[in-house]
């Protein structure tokens, strides 16, 4: 498993960031709009809070973001069956567009439960050094350079 580095690197971001693509082709020559506003800022809020948790730094706060980015899945599925039913995309374009908004919904729900168990606490809770750790981290250190500059010195003769 490819370690994560950046929110770029989640599976649950790259699938959002095409369905944003998408849901902007798709609706590009839409006349309405105010339902087209509402379906691309709720495609992007996917992607977006789902980057946003990911750089916030606490675990539950990432969570929430989750949440929050799982909420506007279901709006844009909403809003697909809205645009299906009212005429402006047609079952093809519906079925495809709703399939990768369901994916994302499941790839952000997997991704919730995953982080629920995980042991990781955020970049915000990492456990801070004691006094007595660092001080033992600076004589190693210290122990080192002695050794270092040992090394570097010719051998004494008498």
């Amino acid at each position: 498993m490819a370690t994560v580095r950046q929110f770029e690197d989640l599976l649950a971001w790259k699938k959002s960031r095409e369905l944003v693509s998408k849901v902007y082709k798709a609706f590009s020559g839409c006349k309405d709009y105010g339902f087209r506003d509402q379906i691309q800022r709720a495609s992007v809020s996917i992607m977006s809070n789902i980057a946003e948790g990911f750089e916030s730094g606490t675990r539950q706060e990432f969570l929430n973001y989750l949440y929050i980015a799982k909420g506007s899945a279901g709006e844009v599925r909403a809003q697909l069956y809205a645009a299906f039913d009212i005429g402006y995309l047609n079952i093809e374009t519906f079925k495809y567009l709703n399939g990768l908004a369901t994916e994302c919904s499941r790839l952000v729900a997997s991704f919730i439960k995953s982080l629920k168990t995980s042991e990781l606490s955020g970049l915000q809770h990492k456990k801070e050094k004691s006094k007595k750790e660092l001080e033992r981290e600076e004589l190693d250190q210290h122990i080192k350079r002695i050794l270092e500059d040992s090394k570097k010195q010719p051998p004494q003769t008498s």
